[in-house]
């Protein structure tokens, strides 16, 4: 009772609280591209097995996010992960029929999921644990908040990218410029990064460049080859 009677408590939960909806909207993004093609029946399922698998990495991440940021080259490859899970959701084509082909996906849209969350989710990670200030009721509020947020935005996300498809592609921009960010901003450019801070923009619309242009040109190209 003495810990809810604390100012400090809750301005660290309310400050949890809005980390979390400004982070876990980009989490929800690479969900909803993942598993919109899917059934809607699967979809559901790819949308909380890949929340709940990506909050399992986010509570081992706590642990380890601080000393991983600190190893050389990781964000690099990271970000180039990202780069190409982006292009792989943009450049996806629907092809293939049955039960045997919607398993497959539901297979590849959790693998997606996991893959981009462990790289999204270490900076998002950092940010919480920094707000918990070493409290261990606060960090686990903030992951179990993390929950309903990235399930309730990747539901949303997938009926908005069904009646917009434009979202698609925005989307798609969004990992390209996390993928960019994460990229410029490994430690081995440290040096680099602080003498141009311009590289942070540079890397990031890079990023998008790369995934939008690349990923419409495999998507005309499969098109082609399908007729």
């Amino acid at each position: 009772m003495e810990l809810l009677q604390s100012t400090d408590f809750w301005i660290g939960l309310i400050k949890i609280v809005w980390i979390n909806i400004i982070l876990s909207g980009d989490n929800a993004v690479v969900i909803a591209m993942a598993a919109r093609s899917l059934p809607p029946a699967q979809q559901k399922k790819a949308v909380l097995f890949g929340s709940g698998a990506a909050v399992v990495l986010r509570i081992v991440l706590t642990v380890v996010a601080a000393k991983l940021l600190a190893l050389p080259y990781l964000q690099i490859i990271g970000g180039l992960l990202l780069l190409w899970i982006g292009l792989q959701l943009l450049s996806e084509e629907d092809d293939g029929e049955g039960e045997s082909k919607e398993y497959g996906s539901m297979f590849v849209a959790v693998r997606t999921i996991l893959l981009a969350d462990l790289v999204m989710s270490l900076d998002n990670v950092i940010a919480v644990a920094a707000a918990a200030q070493g409290s261990m009721v606060l960090l686990v509020l903030g992951l179990a908040i993390s929950i309903p947020l990235v399930i309730f935005g990747s539901t949303l996300m997938i009926k908005l990218m069904e009646r917009f498809p434009i979202i698609v592609m925005l989307g798609a921009a969004l990992i390209g410029w996390v993928g960019g960010e994460t990229i410029v901003s490994d430690v081995s450019l440290h040096d680099m990064l602080a003498a141009n801070p311009w590289m942070h923009y540079a890397g990031a619309i890079a990023g998008v460049v790369i995934v939008v242009a690349l990923g419409r040109f495999l998507q005309r190209r499969a098109r082609a080859a399908a007729h």
